[in-house]
């Protein structure tokens, strides 16, 4: 159906993006698999079909229709140009581009959401579009579940704790918290070159300025791409990442006020649909292991009163796989460039 290139397949999101579009509706696609020269040359897989990760060369870019950056911020920045002028659509999962003119920062879920209000949306993507960029799977989570429940009941504020993972910042940054929990447990040094601090066993608000991982940063970009998002249509976001002895998945804690009362229920009610899972009391709690390769984003609703009573005031427990949930977003992002692509031949 296209010919699709992916661009740092052997990252940890490269390989999740790489599952996931084989699995979608670009499933039919002719996929490449491109890398940086060190990873030339390692298998892997595409859905069904064992693939080999070839050398990133200026010429990897001809015939493409899509291209995938999901390796580092440097090679995006370095080939993203080369792939445009071979006329391919371009999605960024490494936010190198969010500051590039006329890039759009997108969630198409989010914009589903919100295209029922009756105020003006953001920016649509169109012919003219030089690239997307992925917004922030954790921004993508809390517009999400701001935007369903203003569908229902309006909303005047929205705050969120949020616990970090390892994996968002990569290979290096989860080695380094493996290799902390070993050492520690057998008395040695601890390695700090992603962190600059002692992350295993830990929960850290703030990193050294050596660390390479910059969670002052990554709340910004959280910031910034919710706002955008969000488009004026739902409360400004009160925000805190918090970075978070584990490996994979996002765990956020998030308070919710609504201008009317209303019971726990209505507001699971409200929450309910396509790409959110509620989970009621009876069973477990969201968790970053139960959302473990979980598509939809897991909420739990609990209120400041007893079950039953009205309050204005919600604690929402959610929890998503965030690579599986930025990979997702990706896709979807595809889809909507896809949908702008000409068709047929010219007669």
């Amino acid at each position: 159906m296209y010919r699709i290139g992916i661009v740092g397949a052997s990252s940890l999101a490269g390989k999740e993006l790489s599952e996931e579009l084989a699995e979608s509706v670009l499933g039919a696609s002719d996929f490449v698999l491109l890398d940086e020269e060190e990873a030339a040359g390692q298998v892997t897989s595409a859905g069904d079909e064992v693939v080999f990760i070839q050398r990133l060369e200026t010429s990897s870019f001809d015939r493409m229709d899509f291209v995938f950056f999901a390796g580092s911020a440097e090679v995006t920045k370095k080939h993203w140009q080369a792939a445009r002028r071979e006329g391919a659509s371009i999605v960024d999962l490494t936010y190198a581009l969010e500051g590039e003119k006329d890039v759009l920062v997108r969630a198409p879920w989010v914009a589903e959401v919100l295209a029922d209000k009756s105020e003006p949306g953001g920016p649509e993507p169109d012919l003219k579009t030089p690239a997307l960029v992925a917004a922030h799977p954790v921004a993508v989570m809390l517009a999400l579940v701001a935007g369903r429940l203003q569908a229902k009941m309006a909303l005047t504020s929205v705050a969120a704790t949020v616990m970090e993972p390892a994996s968002e910042y990569g290979r290096a940054a989860m080695d380094e918290l493996h290799q902390q929990t070993v050492t520690l447990l057998s008395f040695q040094t601890l390695p700090r070159e992603q962190y600059d601090a002692q992350v295993a066993f830990n929960l850290l608000p703030s990193l050294g300025d050596a660390a390479k991982v910059k969670l002052s940063a990554t709340e910004r970009r959280i910031r910034k791409h919710y706002a955008g998002l969000a488009d004026s249509l739902l409360p400004e976001l009160a925000l805190q990442v918090i970075q978070a002895p584990v490996f994979h998945g996002y765990v956020v804690s998030m308070l919710v006020e609504l201008s009317g009362e209303a019971t726990q229920e209505e507001v699971e009610a409200a929450l309910a649909g396509e790409h959110i899972d509620v989970v009621s009391e009876e069973s477990d709690p969201p968790s970053n292991l139960s959302a473990a390769g979980q598509e939809d984003i897991m909420v739990r609703v609990s209120g400041d009163f007893d079950q039953g009573e009205r309050g204005t005031r919600f604690w929402l427990w959610l929890a998503a796989d965030n690579l599986k949930l930025a990979a997702l977003n990706a896709i979807a992002c595809g889809g909507e460039l896809s949908r702008l692509r000409p068709r047929g031949k010219v007669q």
